[in-house]
């Protein structure tokens, strides 16, 4: 049995559980393993580990300090399997981002010189630059708040998280085909695509492919689930993540729909209103529809509508000021471009928001002969 520290931190409507890099090198026990026997990943229920059985839920960061002189925090991300033994580590996630810019400020990774502290971050999965800025009144950390954010009613720590030159992180372009349209051999004919890598790689298709409007709930949005899973293979292989010999992997690219405004009700049943936001998207997190929209997915989003002859251009009501208003199952989420001063993709900020919950030593039922 090891026992490993960590602390548990919600970050806009996921939960993390965030490990100190040391504590896990010193376990002598590879990441991999450690994580799947923490999450008791083999269950589909995670009833023996601390995973929250949801894609939301089961997630991990292993985070250090930077040695790079522009850097604070690096961290690693994982997406721990629900029912499969298998960590993903080829993503990255905004609301983990979120949690462990307010794990830096708590455990001395970042000085606090004044009321604002920005933690500015490395994604060590893709290489993606992010910002996470946090008040400190008074020089300390904060443990509540009063930020909200759609898909929970929980409050927390507010928390302004920039994607810096988001664009082609993983694959060096924006349209990592070249083309603001693709077309893709789906299960029962072509489909057209827009293939975008910005935050992360995403491939978005419209939802009136599959006989949607794109305001349906999570519910209803599942019957396009197995369509969009195969489509998302797809589109791997188009953008170059992945080879034909390659395993089939279900985090990458992020996949989703999207369609014009139109009026829709919340999964807690309030009334959006057409004019409300910019553009309707549903989303697919590993093998089920997400609950809001990932936020790497949302900075996918406000660049491909952006980029004429996207989908998301094409059906987006566009903004002046680079807002983009997005209607999902949760509610409205807003995403902002900044253009940058010296050339590089806009800088995408997200209003979010983080609490801690738990600090804790995990006792982890390890097997023998498993050890790095």
């Amino acid at each position: 049995m090891l026992r490993l520290q960590g602390e548990m931190i919600r970050g806009g409507t996921s939960k993390c559980w965030i490990f100190d890099r040391r504590d896990v090198v010193a376990s002598g026990v590879d990441a991999d393993t450690l994580l799947l026997a923490a999450y008791n990943a083999a269950d589909p229920r995670q009833i023996d580990g601390v995973g929250g059985a949801s894609s939301t839920t089961s997630k991990a960061a292993i985070v250090q300090a930077s040695p790079e002189p522009d850097i604070d925090v690096e961290y690693a991300f994982a997406q721990v399997g629900i029912g499969d033994e298998h960590v993903e580590w080829t993503s990255n996630c905004g609301n983990c981002a979120t949690a462990v810019a307010l794990y830096a400020v708590h455990n001395g990774l970042v000085e606090i010189t004044s009321d604002s502290t920005t933690v500015r971050m490395l994604n060590v999965n893709t290489g993606a630059r992010l910002s996470g800025t946090i008040p400190t009144p008074a020089g300390a950390a904060p443990d509540e708040g009063a930020a909200a954010v759609p898909g929970t009613a929980a409050l927390g720590v507010p928390v302004l998280l920039g994607f810096e030159d988001p664009a082609g992180t993983t694959t060096g372009r924006a349209l990592p085909t070249g083309r603001a349209l693709d077309t893709l051999a789906g299960p029962t004919g072509p489909v057209e695509a827009s293939l975008v890598d910005a935050g992360a790689p995403a491939a978005l298709f419209e939802a009136k492919a599959f006989g949607l409007d794109g305001t349906e709930s999570p519910a209803e949005f599942s019957t396009a689930v197995p369509a969009l899973t195969v489509l998302r293979r797809r589109a791997a292989l188009a953008m170059g993540l992945a080879e034909e010999s390659d395993p089939v992997g279900h985090a990458v690219p992020k996949v989703g729909v999207v369609a014009g405004p139109a009026p829709y009700r919340t999964t807690h049943g309030t009334l959006v209103a057409q004019d409300e936001y910019d553009l309707a998207v549903r989303m697919v997190s590993m093998h089920a529809p997400h609950p809001a929209i990932g936020l790497t997915s949302a900075v996918a989003l406000a660049t491909a509508a952006a980029i004429p002859g996207t989908l998301a251009h094409r059906l987006a009501r566009q903004t002046a000021d680079g807002t983009l208003r997005l209607g999902t199952p949760a509610g409205v989420i807003t995403a902002q471009a900044v253009p940058a001063a010296d050339g590089t993709s806009p800088t995408v900020l997200l209003h979010r928001a983080a609490r801690r919950i738990a600090r804790a030593e995990l006792l982890v039922p390890v097997l023998e002969g498993r050890h790095a």
